[in-house]
């Protein structure tokens, strides 16, 4: 049975959002794919938390990197790779310590996020690779790595956590906090995105739906197809237009398709909730960036 993990600062039990890699082990009549589950979901944390960390971090190096004159020294390939295993341990560290694992756990996953780069360093300073064989190798040793330490930690036992109310609900917001995070770049240099971007729109949720086998119930199917010719009409009408209309109507299509996701949210039905969640903020902050490009930039 799944542990429900007692906040200090509350009265009451919060039930984690999602199983702990660090439960007890299954019972013996247990389905061993319960725990290649618990294990695959708490990689695809990982992953995720990584990425959150390199979008929030990055551009932070950059200006600090820029404000210090020291931007051509964070640009080298050795210190690029060890900026980037920060960031991501920054991401990871947080995840896995709301995720209660404890210190030791946490010091080896971030051991597996620096390690790969290190062994490369030798190899690239020889001439043996180049600065993108450092980057792409170092990622891909990295897989295995993190592979390693979750299989060793998979049946620890939980630490003692302490979590305030504000930040389990910012947590089960997570979906909208990585959809702002992938827009921050945006607002610093705003464009309206191509037409044909929109086709992402009404395919997600097809190629989701296909996937999870959504799409058999009532007048589902029937509603994602509607759905996918009125957005495929809207982009050969901004094709057709150009200019400053098609801008409008990218924009439009964008922002229209949050109502799209908000209904999904709501019924449940097709895609995850957390999966609907993310697009709705996703569409309206990046039409929002659109409506900012077309209001500041020359007809």
């Amino acid at each position: 049975m799944e542990k429900t993990p007692m906040y200090a600062d509350s009265v009451t039990a919060v039930p984690s959002p999602a199983p702990l890699p660090t439960d007890d082990p299954a019972p013996p009549g247990a389905a061993p794919a319960s725990g290649r589950r618990r294990l695959l979901w708490h990689l695809g944390e990982m992953a995720l938390a990584m990425v959150a960390g390199m979008l929030l971090l990055g551009p932070l190096w950059e200006l600090a990197g820029t404000a210090l004159g020291v931007g051509d020294s964070l640009a080298r390939p050795e210190v690029a790779a060890l900026v980037m295993a920060t960031n991501m341990t920054v991401g990871m560290t947080v995840a896995m310590r709301y995720r209660a694992h404890r210190w030791h756990a946490v010091g080896e996953m971030a051991a597996a996020m620096y390690v790969p780069f290190l062994l490369l360093f030798l190899p690239f300073r020889v001439g043996l690779i180049d600065a993108d064989a450092l980057l792409l190798g170092g990622h891909l040793l990295m897989i295995p790595a993190m592979v390693l330490v979750a299989l060793r930690h998979r049946h620890q036992p939980s630490a003692p956590v302490r979590r305030h109310r504000v930040v389990v609900a910012l947590a089960h917001r997570w979906p909208a906090g990585l959809a702002l995070l992938l827009t921050v770049d945006m607002w610093v240099d705003p464009s309206v995105l191509s037409p044909w971007t929109m086709l992402v729109l009404p395919g997600g949720y097809l190629v989701i739906g296909m996937a999870r086998r959504t799409l058999a119930g009532r007048g589902v199917l029937a509603t994602q197809l509607a759905g996918l010719a009125i957005w495929v009409a809207l982009i050969l009408v901004a094709v057709l237009a150009g200019g400053r209309t098609a801008d409008w109507l990218v924009a439009f299509g964008w922002l229209a398709h949050a109502g799209w996701d908000v209904a999904h949210h709501r019924n449940r039905r097709v895609v995850p909730r957390s999966y609907a969640e993310f697009c709705a903020v996703l569409d309206v902050a990046l039409a929002a960036v659109m409506v900012l490009a077309i209001l500041t930039t020359d007809a």
